[in-house]
């Protein structure tokens, strides 16, 4: 065989100590293994190569593994355990000793994004971007979910995108599924919720400092001049908000608020109340605070006003006067006309109804009963809507031709259905009268705008469509997705959704982020804008119709862009209705975020109805005041749906 004559090293002797014999020296051995490997041919030493990189390979891939197991070995306890947790969205602990610190997660995108979007409820900083701004919430949350949720076996929850089989694996493995990053998800949606909530609370209790302080016992408070209105002079402001203090879990301001209805409320008084307005307010209020806490104290004081209410009935027509003298008993229409408004007439029922089932007296029920009864057979209607005003003398339909869902008329379309849901569903003409005026609405007064195509509700005037929408109309979203929850067209929860986009463009299209009170919307084609607003309709009263629409939806849909919507409406509120001394203000213009033209006054329903439907509306417990056990009345009042007798 021939040999190579190429030479593969070279060998070097270094004369010195200890030549000649061994030596062990770590500089010797280092050499000697040298020499060695350049013994080994290229293709050897490329084989050995490969062998160790491969190894390598394997080691790393294999390192997850053997650590699991390793895990497992000195974590079987938790194995069991962990098998009987599995329910949803419920995280599992392990036991306190031992516990290793979990890897870092990587930052989620939309986390990121909603930390500067929503974050901590700072509620003084205006929105930095002008226009829809949680479009890019809702666009992260659908792009992580979609991406994420291609996997088998996920379930995505408002961004928290969980794998129920590695849920249930990760468990038995030993794995500390607290510190999933799923979970983590889930408790910063926690968080996020917490913070919201606590937002309403800070906001409520806002409004209540400058309350207490400049209008205790009074009907309304005055911030700017830090003093009162009165309207009846009964603590309307109070009793309305004794029901949202509740659900806020407020307990030291209600406790204040009850000690005043205990010791100062007092219907023994020589003074005009709207009947429309007390009912709502006073009677409503009493009797929600009522079912809530069981304390028998707002029973009587409802039975008190209820009883002193009942000489407004007294009428040739059976259709109720405007306003009646609690103190004398004496009941009379305005003094310029002898008409009530049909909306007014129409929307006491449910309050009276539930007054006489706890009483078990039936004349409460029995006159408002007799209004439903001669309204729905009136002639003058206009497929199932109604004219706005009704004449107490001969029980007919006045000024007729006008056809609105605004100002007085909306509640009665809501208290058709809302009676009908509070009395079991039993009342089929209640029901045929709401389905009748539905199909009125989407026959005589929807109507899309230009350039955007927003639908919106108009009104009839002899004939004539004027592209006018109150913000009182924006009650109708809620109302339609109510119906469709309890089982009405699946088209009323369609026109819902529609609305509801409207009523909040009606928000963010103005310069301040909130709505006026009246808006006139563009149908002509080149429209460079959708929504115009007349100079005298600028002024914004913080209503909360459009915020109750907003927790209907997300109530009865689950879709959490309603909440960013009502988050950006909150802010708004704080940044340009707060006055720092204590209270919120209603304002003059919406258009002029320079100078938005304070009005003074914080009306009743700001804490009875907008803040307790904001709180509502971040909340995702569907059981606190859940649908299915109560209905709202028109001042946000919950009223029990009656149990079944059957």
């Amino acid at each position: 065989m021939h040999l190579s004559s190429r030479q593969d090293y070279v060998s070097i002797s270094f004369a010195g100590q200890g030549s000649g014999s061994y030596n062990n020296s770590k500089q010797w051995r280092r050499q000697s293994c040298w020499r060695k490997w350049k013994q080994l041919s290229r293709l050897q030493r490329s084989l050995i190569l490969f062998i160790l990189v491969l190894l390598f390979i394997c080691g790393i891939a294999s390192y997850p593994s053997v650590t699991e197991h390793l895990r497992g070995l000195t974590g079987g306890k938790q194995d069991t355990a962990s098998d009987s947790i599995l329910g949803p969205f419920v995280p599992f602990v392990l036991p306190e000793p031992a516990k290793q610190g979990p890897p870092p997660l990587p930052e989620l995108t939309s986390q990121r994004k909603l930390s500067n979007k929503r974050g901590p409820p700072v509620l003084q900083n205006r929105l930095q971007k002008k226009g829809n701004a949680s479009e890019t919430v809702v666009e992260d949350r659908a792009a992580d979910s979609k991406k994420e949720g291609e996997e088998k076996g996920v379930i995505s929850w408002r961004g928290a995108v969980i794998d129920t089989d590695e849920a249930t694996e990760g468990t038995k493995n030993g794995e500390n599924k607290e510190d999933s990053p799923a979970n983590q998800e889930v408790k910063t949606s926690k968080d996020l919720e917490s913070s919201w909530l606590e937002a309403v609370r800070e906001a409520f209790r806002h409004a209540w400092k400058g309350y207490k302080e400049f209008a205790w016992g009074h009907d309304e408070l005055r911030p700017i001049s830090k003093s009162y209105s009165e309207w009846f002079g009964l603590g309307l402001t109070l009793i309305d908000a004794l029901d949202t203090m509740w659900i806020l879990d407020l307990k030291e301001e209600f406790e204040e608020a009850k000690s005043w209805v205990a010791t100062e409320l007092t219907f023994n008084k020589n003074v005009d109340v709207n009947l429309f307005e007390s009912t709502i307010r006073i009677l409503g209020g009493l009797l929600s605070t009522y079912h809530l806490t069981g304390d028998t104290l707002f029973l009587d004081k409802a039975k008190d006003i209820g009883s002193r209410l009942m000489p407004a009935f007294n009428t040739p027509s059976k259709i109720p006067y405007s306003d009646v003298n609690i103190g004398k008993g004496i009941a009379h229409p305005p003094r310029w006309t002898s008409d009530s408004t049909v909306a007014e007439v129409t929307s006491i029922q449910l309050e009276f109804r539930e007054l006489s089932r706890l009483t078990q007296e039936p004349q409460y029920q029995a006159a408002v009963a007799e209004v439903m009864k001669q309204v729905h057979k009136l002639d003058g209607k206009l497929d199932g809507l109604v004219p706005m005003f009704i004449n107490t003398n001969n029980g007919q339909f006045t000024h007729q031709g006008i056809y609105t869902l605004g100002a007085r008329a909306d509640s009665y379309y809501e208290y058709l259905l809302k009676q009908w849901i509070q009395g079991g569903k039993k009342e089929n003409q209640l029901l045929e009268d709401y389905l009748q005026a539905i199909e009125g609405v989407k026959k005589n007064l929807l109507q899309k705008s230009s350039p955007n195509g927003l639908t919106f509700v108009g009104e009839l005037s002899h004939g004539q469509f004027s592209p006018k929408m109150d913000h009182l109309v924006c009650f109708l979203p809620g109302t339609l997705a109510l119906g469709a929850h309890n089982g009405l067209p699946a088209d009323h929860m369609d026109l819902a959704k529609e609305l509801m986009e409207t009523c909040y463009q009606m928000y963010i299209q103005m310069e301040t982020g909130l709505s006026p009170e009246i808006v006139h919307f563009n149908m002509h084609q080149g429209s460079t804008r959708d929504i115009d607003v007349k100079l005298a309709d600028r002024h914004n009263l913080l209503r909360p119709e459009t915020v109750e629409s907003l927790f209907y939806l997300h109530r009865l849909t689950k879709d959490h862009k309603y909440q960013d919507w009502g988050w950006e409406i909150l802010q708004n509120f704080e940044k340009y209705t707060k006055v720092s001394s204590g209270g919120y203000t209603s304002i003059n213009n919406v258009r002029d975020p320079e100078y938005p033209s304070p009005r003074d006054k914080m009306e009743s329903f700001f804490l009875g109805e907008t803040l307790k439907y904001f709180y509502l509306l971040f909340s995702n417990n569907t059981n606190l005041i859940s649908l299915d056990q109560y209905v709202f009345n028109t001042e946000a009042h919950p009223l029990p749906i009656w149990p079944s007798t059957a």
